[in-house]
């Protein structure tokens, strides 16, 4: 899965190909035409409505997969001027990073292709949880 570049028709049909479910289903489901489904398996993105119902159907979040890439690609000042902005309301951080994201960060360390003070440095990660994830496998 390459989170850099999300092609959102494709996960959808491998989610609705791993699940077996007809497009008969699929299209009453979302009240759209057998041609439009079969479109959107082609769309690189879809309208959220859209997406909230492919979720619903599929009982699977595919908005993870945009929130991975806001983790990994967002300026980092993004995360820090939300903490300034709500001093009074603590921010958890320490569930944002999802499943999808710990896996890509862990296999461009396991490969080799980054370090994991690369990883530190280009993803703003801090080093004691990247170590506590590396501990993990």
């Amino acid at each position: 899965m390459n989170i850099k570049n999300i092609h959102i028709g494709s996960l959808i049909r491998t989610k609705v190909e791993e699940q077996q479910i007809s497009i008969e289903r699929i299209s009453r489901f979302l009240d759209r035409p057998e041609d439009d489904v079969e479109m959107m398996y082609q769309a690189k993105s879809i309208d959220t409505d859209i997406l909230m119902k492919w979720c619903k159907l599929l009982k699977f979040d595919f908005f993870r997969f945009y929130t991975g890439h806001l983790i990994l690609y967002a300026p980092q000042s993004r995360i820090d001027n939300a903490f300034r902005e709500k001093e009074s309301t603590m921010l958890f951080r320490k569930s944002i990073y999802t499943q999808e994201v710990k896996d890509f960060i862990l296999n461009r360390i396991k490969t080799g292709t980054m370090t994991a003070n690369d990883v530190v440095e280009r993803y703003k990660i801090p080093k004691t949880t990247l170590y506590k994830w590396m501990k993990k496998i």
